[in-house]
C-alpha cells in the first residue's frame, strides 16, 4: 500500500431496517446492526490493505465517502468509532475534506444529523426516492413522503449546506406515479444536488422475481426516455446543471467524491462488496456481509476478485467514462472522414453538442454505450487506414 495514493476511500455499511423490493445491493436487514463486529471486520479489511506498513503511515484524501445499506443506522456512536478507526490509516484536512454520509429519512433525527455535522460530514445524501406515499410503498420503504420533506428539514437545520437527494424514475405501468410532481417538489424544496436514476428489474431482487412471474410489467423505452429528458429539462431550468448521466447539481455543488470514479483517480473500497481502483488495477470485496464476517474473522483475504484491463478495455473505459460526464471527450486525432461524418449525423439527431469536445446531451446519454463503442471504433479505423 505504500507506493498507492488513493484521493478517496468508500466505506459501505450493509445495514438496512428492511430490503427494498428493488435493492441489488450487499444489504443485511437487521433492527439492531451489529456495529462491534461490523468495526472489528472493517479493522481487518483496513490492515490487509496497509499490511507490511509502519504503524504510523497514513494516507492523505480529499474525499470520504460512507454509503449503504443505511449509514444512518450507525448512529453517532458507531461513526465516531468509525472515523476512528479510519483515522488510523488515513488523514484529511475537515476545512477542505468533502466527507459525505447516506442516511434515509426515517432514520435521521435532527440529533443524529448535528452530532455527524460535529464530528465533520460535511455533505448528507438522502434515500428520498418520492415524495409520493403511494411510490413510496410500492418501492417498500419505510419513510412516508411527509418523512422526506422533514428529513431535508432536519438537514438543514443541523448546518448542512451541502445535500443530495436521491430520485427514482421509469417505474412499472401500474404504479401510479406523477414524476413531474416530484421534480417540482424537489426544486420547490430548495435542491441543489439530485441524483435520478432509472428503476431495474435486478434478477436476484423481488422486483426481478415479479417481472419474470408477469406480475409486474416494467415500462418501455419510450417511456423511460421521456422521463429521463423531462428530469433533465425541468431541473435544468431550475438551474440544476445536468453534469453526468444521472446527477444534476448547482454550480459548486457537484460531488467530489463521485468525479473520482468518472475522471479516473485511485480510490479506496471498505467493507463487504467495496470496489477499488488502484494504480490501473480494479479490485473487489466479498460480496455479502455474513461472508464478509466470517471471512475476517479468519483472517482471510477480503478480495474477491481483482483485473487489469487491457489497451483496448481501458481504451474503451476511459471513452465511456469521458461521454457520461459534462465534460465530454477530447476526439481530436480521434476523428477521420468517415467519423466527422458520422458525428455531424449524431448532432442532427440532437445526441452530440457542437463544442471543441465531443459532449453527448441527454438525449445520446440514453445512447451511451452503443455511442461509446462506435467512438473506440474510430481509433481502430484510423490504425488500420
Amino acid at each position: 500500500m505504500t507506493g498507492l495514493q488513493p484521493q478517496g476511500v468508500y466505506v459501505h455499511v450493509p445495514f438496512c431496517a428492511k430490503r427494498c423490493h428493488y435493492c441489488d445491493f450487499s444489504v443485511a436487514h437487521t433492527g439492531q446492526p451489529p456495529i462491534d463486529t461490523y468495526l472489528k471486520a472493517l479493522k481487518v479489511d483496513l490492515l490487509q490493505w496497509f499490511d507490511g506498513c509502519d504503524e504510523g503511515f497514513r494516507v492523505p484524501i480529499n474525499t470520504l465517502f460512507v454509503g449503504g445499506g443505511t449509514p444512518s443506522l450507525l448512529g453517532v456512536e458507531g461513526m465516531t468509532s468509525l472515523i476512528e478507526l479510519l483515522q488510523t490509516r488515513f488523514e484529511w484536512d475537515p476545512a477542505t475534506v468533502e466527507f459525505t454520509a447516506e442516511a434515509n429519512p426515517n432514520s435521521l433525527s435532527l440529533e443524529l444529523a448535528t452530532d455527524w455535522r460535529r464530528l465533520g460530514v460535511n455533505r448528507l445524501s438522502l434515500g428520498v426516492q418520492s415524495f409520493q406515499d403511494e411510490v413510496l410503498t410500492w418501492l417498500g420503504r419505510l419513510h412516508s413522503a411527509e418523512e422526506a420533506v422533514n428529513a431535508i428539514g432536519v438537514c438543514r437545520d443541523a448546518g448542512f449546506e451541502r445535500i443530495n437527494i436521491d430520485l427514482i424514475f421509469g417505474l412499472p405501468t401500474n404504479v401510479r406515479r406523477n414524476w413531474t410532481e416530484d421534480l417540482n417538489r424537489a426544486i420547490d424544496l430548495g435542491t441543489t444536488h439530485l441524483s435520478a436514476y432509472g428503476l431495474t428489474a435486478e434478477p436476484r431482487t423481488p422486483l426481478g422475481r415479479w417481472v419474470d412471474l408477469g406480475r409486474v410489467r416494467m415500462p418501455g423505452d419510450d417511456r423511460y426516455a421521456e422521463e429521463y429528458l423531462e428530469a433533465s429539462e425541468t431541473l435544468t431550468l431550475a438551474g440544476l446543471q445536468h453534469y453526468e448521466v444521472s446527477n444534476f447539481a448547482q454550480e459548486g455543488e457537484e460531488s467530489r467524491h463521485n468525479w473520482l470514479y468518472w475522471d479516473g483517480s485511485d480510490y479506496l473500497g471498505l467493507g463487504p462488496s467495496a470496489h477499488s481502483y488502484l494504480a490501473g488495477e480494479r479490485v473487489w470485496n466479498v460480496f455479502r456481509w455474513d461472508r464478509y464476517r466470517e471471512t475476517a474473522a479468519s483472517d482471510e483475504s477480503l478480495r474477491e476478485g481483482q483485473e487489469f484491463l487491457d489497451r483496448d478495455q481501458r481504451r474503451l473505459e476511459r471513452i465511456w467514462l469521458d461521454l457520461r460526464t459534462i465534460r465530454g471527450l477530447d476526439a481530436r486525432g480521434m476523428i477521420g472522414a468517415e467519423a466527422h461524418a458520422q458525428v455531424e449525423s449524431w448532432r442532427a439527431a440532437g445526441w452530440v453538442e457542437k463544442n471543441e469536445r465531443l459532449r453527448l446531451t441527454p438525449a445520446g446519454w440514453l445512447r451511451l454505450d452503443e455511442l461509446a463503442t462506435e467512438v473506440a471504433g474510430w481509433q481502430d479505423q484510423l490504425a488500420v487506414d
